[in-house]
């Protein structure tokens, strides 16, 4: 595979299958720098699946991924990724800021110790998701919301030019969506590139400005005004008759 330049992000011929049932069918995408891209489709779609296995978290059986013409192996420094909430074992015993410390450890290495400079960025993260009077907490005893945020934190302060994060709305609070989108926004204004596995319909056109629609095979991928359309949300959902009213 041969990067044409244009592109930030770019898969080709990807399919993965669990046991003998396809998940994501011989997907080709093509995703331009700094844009804040929504991945949408209904349950089983494969979305996280893809995020996963263009971050080598999920081998395909067929297909690879290029970031700035390069594999994943050789830009890991530079892609961020926030797991869904739910895939995090929240009873490990760490710190807020030791989470937020891991965000660094692509600059300085995991056997060396944080700088005072990594403490005072990982410090301003959780000032900027609100959450700086809980750095000495135990993880453990934040809310689903709260772990939300210091995820978010951990990822600003990787610094990445390419952020992937599942699901990141799922089980917070009005104010802490408010507060993520907000950043995201911020993060694509900078000129960073933001792949978010996202369920809402009814937000889409206000949260995001590029959009992938999947249902194992990729229906249609390119800026909301073109592509997220109602033919192609009924393409997305025929199949599963949950397309969503009023949208």
């Amino acid at each position: 595979m041969v990067s044409t330049n244009n592109y930030v992000i770019e898969v080709e011929d990807m399919t993965v299958a669990y046991q003998v049932k396809p998940v994501l069918w011989d997907i080709d995408l093509r995703i331009p720098k700094g844009v804040l891209m929504a991945i949408v489709g209904p349950n089983g779609a494969g979305k996280s699946t893809l995020i996963k296995a263009m971050l080598d978290l999920v081998k395909p059986i067929s297909g690879n991924t290029l970031f700035n013409g390069h594999s994943y192996k050789k830009q890991r420094k530079n892609i961020g990724y926030v797991p869904q909430r739910g895939s995090v074992d929240w009873d490990f015993p760490t710190t807020v800021l030791d989470v937020v410390l891991m965000g660094r450890y692509g600059h300085i290495g995991w056997i060396k110790r944080p700088r005072t400079l990594d403490k005072e960025l990982a410090t301003k993260a959780l000032k900027q998701v609100g959450m700086e009077d809980f750095a000495n907490r135990q993880i453990s005893q934040l809310s689903g919301g709260q772990q939300q945020r210091v995820f978010l934190a951990r990822a600003i302060v990787q610094d990445a030019d390419i952020y992937f994060m599942d699901e990141p709305f799922q089980g917070v609070d009005a104010k802490t969506e408010k507060a993520i989108i907000t950043i995201l926004k911020e993060m694509r204004k900078q000129g960073k590139t933001v792949i978010v596995v996202h369920h809402d319909l009814q937000t889409v056109k206000e949260y995001f400005d590029w959009v992938t629609l999947l249902n194992v095979q990729l229906i249609a991928c390119g800026p909301i005004e073109e592509t997220f359309t109602d033919e192609n949300l009924i393409k997305t959902y025929q199949s599963t008759g949950k397309l969503l009213k009023g949208r």
